[in-house]
Parts: structure tokens; C-alpha cells; sequence
């Protein structure tokens, strides 16, 4: 999944700066219905992280069924946290 390209689907731009309020509000939604409806793991760790990186993402235990899924999710925020993005 090629960050631009979902950025450009979601919110068209690949700019975040770019992204209104109303855009980002409704982007997120479907994010968020993209989540719950994708069945490949990878491309809901992708979503999820666009999500988590946005503040908009849901709860590891709602998001990932799988420990494994958790634990990546929980070492991707310490990274974005160690980068200073949060």
C-alpha cells in the first residue's frame, strides 16, 4: 500500500498540510470503515497507522485480533513517540 496513493484516495492531495478540518474528518471516517472491512493484515496495519498518525485510530484491541498485530501496532507508536511525533 503505497502511502500517496491512499492519501490522494482518502483526502485528495498527498499534502497533509493541505487537508481541511471537514476533509480530514471525513477521510478519517472512511479510514476508519476500511479498517473494519479489510481482511489482509498488512493493509490493516497501514490504515491503522495512517489512522494512529492522524490521532483517529481505534483502540489496539479493537483494531487487531492477533497479539502479534498488537505488539507491532504498540512498537510503531513507540517509534513515532522516539521520532518526536508525538
Amino acid at each position: 500500500m503505497n502511502i500517496d496513493d491512499l492519501l490522494q484516495r482518502t483526502f485528495g492531495t498527498s499534502d497533509l498540510g493541505a487537508i481541511t478540518p471537514a476533509a480530514l474528518e471525513a477521510g478519517s471516517e472512511r479510514l476508519q470503515v476500511d479498517l473494519g472491512l479489510a481482511t489482509d493484515r498488512d493493509q490493516r496495519f497501514a490504515l491503522w497507522s495512517l489512522l494512529y498518525v492522524l490521532g483517529r485510530a481505534p483502540d489496539l484491541d479493537v483494531a487487531f485480533p492477533d497479539p502479534s498485530d498488537r505488539d507491532a501496532a504498540r512498537n510503531f507508536m513507540d517509534l513515532i513517540a522516539a521520532s518526536g511525533g508525538e
